[in-house]
C-alpha cells in the first residue's frame, strides 16, 4: 500500500510514513501544486495510490462518483502535524491496512477513528 500526501498536509508526513513501512509520496513531488483534487483523485486512483489528506473534498469525491477505489484517509483536527497525530494515524494504518488495500474511507480525529468500505 502506498500513500499519496496531499499538498494540505506536511512533507513530513512521508518519513513518517516511510519509517513505518509505508510507501509514501508528497503530491507537490508528483504534480502541480495548484492540482484539482480531481486529477489529484484520478493519478492516486490510476497509479494505486492510497490519498491521505485533510481535505473533505475527496470523500465528497468518493460518494458522488461511487468510486471504488482510491482509498482516502482523511484526518480530522486543528492540528494535523506528525507531532499531533502520529501515533493516531500509524495505529490506525495498522488496525485497517486490509480495508484500505481493498477500497475505503478512513476518517481519523484525536478522538476515534472510523472506516467506510467503499463504494459508498
Amino acid at each position: 500500500m502506498q500513500i499519496l500526501i496531499d499538498m494540505n498536509l506536511s512533507p513530513q508526513w512521508c518519513v513518517v510514513l516511510e519509517n513505518a513501512g509505508f510507501p509514501a509520496h508528497h503530491w507537490s513531488d508528483l504534480g502541480e501544486k495548484d492540482a484539482p483534487d480531481i486529477e489529484i483523485f484520478q493519478y492516486a486512483h490510476d497509479n494505486d495510490y492510497v490519498v491521505f489528506t485533510h481535505d473533505l473534498d475527496f470523500g465528497d469525491i468518493l460518494a458522488v462518483t461511487g468510486a471504488a477505489s482510491p482509498s482516502v484517509i482523511q484526518i480530522r483536527t486543528d492540528d494535523p502535524t506528525p507531532d499531533a497525530m502520529q501515533t493516531t494515524v500509524l495505529t490506525a494504518l495498522n488496525q485497517f491496512q486490509s480495508e484500505l488495500s481493498e477500497g475505503a474511507l478512513m476518517v481519523v480525529d484525536p478522538e476515534k477513528v472510523r472506516v467506510r468500505i467503499l463504494p459508498i
